[in-house]
């Protein structure tokens, strides 16, 4: 069986090494190079299993993030191994009611929700400015099992540059996309750089704070690193046991 090769891309090593732990719990922290970044690889033949995942934890916000995964992809091309999927992955902030603290989201697609201009009549996205695109869709019939298995919120996720601290800007946010799930800060970053390799994205969060005013005293970052290893712990299975790739 051909192995289904994934690249995961998180901000910091604390997400990383959760997803990692959920992927492989024995695995060895070994990682191998990469020009800048450090790959985290469980499945690497040391145990079996159809899954190989290398893992990444690219930096904090969408430039960063669609450079590092920009790099990763292209050095498997290169390697001619190229990955079948990639995740964007860590925790985040949740919109209430839908996604609270301790939640799972699965994106359904991943939105730049700040990418456009100011105007006196609004906020307009760089899409409606006809200079690019500000949506990826993820793929909808893996995109449905994974949030079906984890019981998680099926719904959009926001990429912000600066991440949400008011109220006020909670309210914008939720006004302009009424239906998402949860914000973060790397998603349509990593989204960006798989585009241009054509490879499906998917983006999965779990929720440490609430969208609004900033108050660290509330957030559980222990918690939604806990659930984020559960998540992938799930996902493997799913991966392993579900439709083999090209995913839809």
């Amino acid at each position: 069986m051909t192995p289904v090769r994934l690249l995961v891309v998180t901000a910091v090593t604390a997400e990383r090494e959760a997803a990692a732990r959920g992927l492989e719990p024995a695995a060895p922290p070994a990682g191998h190079a990469l020009p800048g970044y450090v790959l985290r690889r469980t499945g690497d033949g040391t145990a079996p299993g159809p899954l190989r995942a290398d893992l990444l934890a690219g930096g904090v916000g969408p430039a960063a993030a669609a450079a590092a995964t920009g790099a990763a992809l292209t050095a498997a091309a290169l390697r001619d191994e190229p990955y079948h999927l990639v995740i964007a992955a860590g925790i985040g902030g949740g919109f209430a009611p839908q996604a609270p603290v301790g939640a799972a989201v699965v994106a359904d697609r991943i939105v730049a929700a700040d990418l456009g201009a100011d105007s006196p009549g609004g906020f307009l996205p760089v899409d409606t400015l006809g200079f690019g695109r500000t949506t990826h869709a993820c793929p909808p019939r893996l995109a449905t099992a994974v949030a079906r298995a984890l019981g998680a919120t099926h719904a959009p996720v926001l990429t912000v540059s600066t991440a949400t601290g008011t109220a006020a800007r909670a309210r914008v946010l939720a006004h302009a996309h009424p239906d998402a799930g949860a914000e973060a800060m790397e998603g349509f970053g990593v989204a960006e750089a798989a585009a241009a390799h054509g490879t499906p994205v998917l983006e999965i969060r779990t929720v440490s704070n609430a969208v609004g005013p900033r108050d660290r005293s509330a957030w559980r970052i222990g918690e939604a690193l806990t659930a984020l290893q559960e998540a992938f712990s799930v996902l493997r299975a799913v991966l392993e046991k579900g439709d083999p790739p090209p995913y839809t």
